[in-house]
């Protein structure tokens, strides 16, 4: 029994030829992905962004009501752990530099091995005094200054195609198969931060979305309102279909090194993503910014497993990134911890069984989000303060710093949640943003407006809607404060 993982970072559904993804762009490797595999339909995010869902993929459980992003907690049960504890050797290749800031450093030390590939966005990783020649840093806030200095730094020591961080993180994925596909009881983690922004890529891919442009926008959208051209977002999407186009290709040499090393008849494949970006639609750049609307909430997912055989297939049921470590454990006959929430896919990929009626979403802070497959309710914050909110954790650090003393100064011992094995987290007033909740609540019906074009009102939808809502709260052991930063009763 064998299982990879291939993981994507900002992969857009709406952009793959097997969800229906616009003509001008080819994904022929997903599509060869698909008739291999079952294609979830109704997958969706659970915790925003990048390492609040990697916790997620460790512990099977919501990250975002408790805590902002940050690494794994002590009292946290790794699926990874449990698998190398149940004699699962566990290999991860990731070129996610994440993994290696204050806020994501205890996840990669979960597998018996890691290799770290070096360069991707702000990346500390080639040192140079000097600027770079015909770099403009104006205007830009300092974390996002020393990034676009530190990528364009970056970029000078990555010019042929195998010297793309994604080249090199399949190449060592691929490396692992080669040497290892004879054993058994193993998991690797192909990981890249591909197609996330910078959308850069080599020329090779760029040739396939030639297109005339002479505007001032580079790769790298800012996050927020769209304030550029037609003719600039047109010029954005080619990028992002030019690095997507690299992920498809690096995709197929995966699916290459299946056939020819015979791993389908014994391997679990899972192909998957965090999330995914806003490329001009409800006239948005990015994520985090927004209400999360079905081109970031709404993720592709495609599953082979061996015993169940299935594929070319579709799968309706409502599934998410916390039922993906269950079925890791599943597979390989682990036990799943007490605390886990997600739910192993065996038999939702044999036969659509479902394994919930309802899916909770979001950020820290954010919108609280809930759908049953057919409608989206996004509940804001009661008032523009967005308070009270807290951040309940033993690792105080955010995504690029730890924790500041003047943010410790009102901290305090919280009573232990559910899944804390009876420890005290400390309970910290977190950073609030009122523009998270500028666009109130929200109502969609995804399946007669599947780009959330038409917000509607229904009052007894919204109340069974808001029902799923607190009950998936209450699972969570949300803080009570949660309910009523939303306006909501808790029981």
């Amino acid at each position: 029994m064998k299982a990879i993982m291939v993981m994507f970072d900002t992969l857009n559904r709406h952009m793959l030829s097997p969800y229906g993804g616009p003509d001008w762009i080819k994904t022929p490797n997903f599509e060869r992905l698909a008739a291999r595999t079952a294609t979830f339909d109704n997958s969706y995010v659970g915790s925003m962004p990048c390492m609040p869902a990697r916790r997620e993929l460790h512990t099977g459980r919501y990250n975002f009501l408790h805590r902002s992003w940050g690494p794994l907690e002590p009292y946290d049960d790794s699926a990874i752990e449990l698998l190398g504890e149940a004699g699962v050797y566990t290999h991860l290749v990731t070129d996610h530099q994440h993994y290696w800031e204050d806020g994501g450093g205890t996840y990669h030390p979960r597998y018996r091995s890691f290799e770290l590939i070096r360069g991707q966005e702000g990346d500390p990783w080639k040192g140079e005094v000097k600027d770079p020649e015909g770099l403009s840093l104006e205007g830009l806030h300092p974390i996002a200054r020393n990034m676009f200095r530190q990528d364009r730094v970056n970029r000078g020591y990555i010019r042929a195609d195998d010297e793309f961080p994604q080249a090199r993180t399949f190449a060592a994925g691929l490396e692992f198969l080669e040497r290892n596909h004879r054993e058994d009881r193993w998991f690797l983690q192909i990981e890249t931060f591909d197609p996330h922004e910078p959308f850069y890529s080599p020329e090779s891919f760029k040739k396939l979305y030639a297109h005339e442009y002479d505007g001032r926008l580079g790769d790298w959208p800012v996050y927020g309102p769209v304030t550029e051209s037609a003719e600039d977002v047109a010029h954005m999407r080619c990028e992002y279909a030019a690095l997507l186009a690299m992920c498809d290709h690096y995709l197929g040499k995966v699916l290459d090194a299946m056939d020819r090393l015979d791993l389908w008849k014994d391997t679990l494949l899972i192909v998957n993503t965090d999330h995914g970006f806003l490329l001009g639609e409800h006239d948005q750049w990015a994520k985090c910014v927004q209400p999360f609307y079905n081109e970031v909430a709404h993720t592709p997912l495609f599953v082979w497993d061996p015993r169940a055989g299935v594929r070319g297939e579709r799968r309706q049921s409502l599934v998410q990134t916390i039922d993906l470590p269950a079925t890791l454990l599943d597979f390989f006959g682990a036990k799943l911890p007490p605390d886990m929430q997600g739910k192993p896919l065996r038999r939702t990929i044999e036969t659509d069984e479902p394994v919930r009626e309802a899916a909770l979403f979001g950020i820290h802070g954010g919108h609280v989000n809930a759908t049953d497959g057919r409608y989206v309710y996004m509940r804001a914050a009661a008032s523009g303060k967005n308070e009270p909110l807290y951040d309940y954790t033993l690792m105080p650090t955010h995504m690029r710093s730890r924790f500041h003393p003047a943010e410790l100064t009102r901290l305090e011992l919280a009573e232990p949640f559910s899944f804390t094995k009876n420890v005290k987290p400390l309970r910290i007033p977190a950073q609030t943003r009122g523009d998270l909740h500028a666009y109130g609540t929200l109502l969609f019906d995804v399946r007669e407006d599947p780009r959330q074009l038409r917000p509607f009102r229904d009052p007894e939808i919204e109340a069974r809607m808001i029902g799923l809502l607190l009950k998936l709260m209450r699972d969570n052991d949300a803080p009570v404060e949660q309910y009523e930063r939303l306006g909501l009763t808790a029981k």
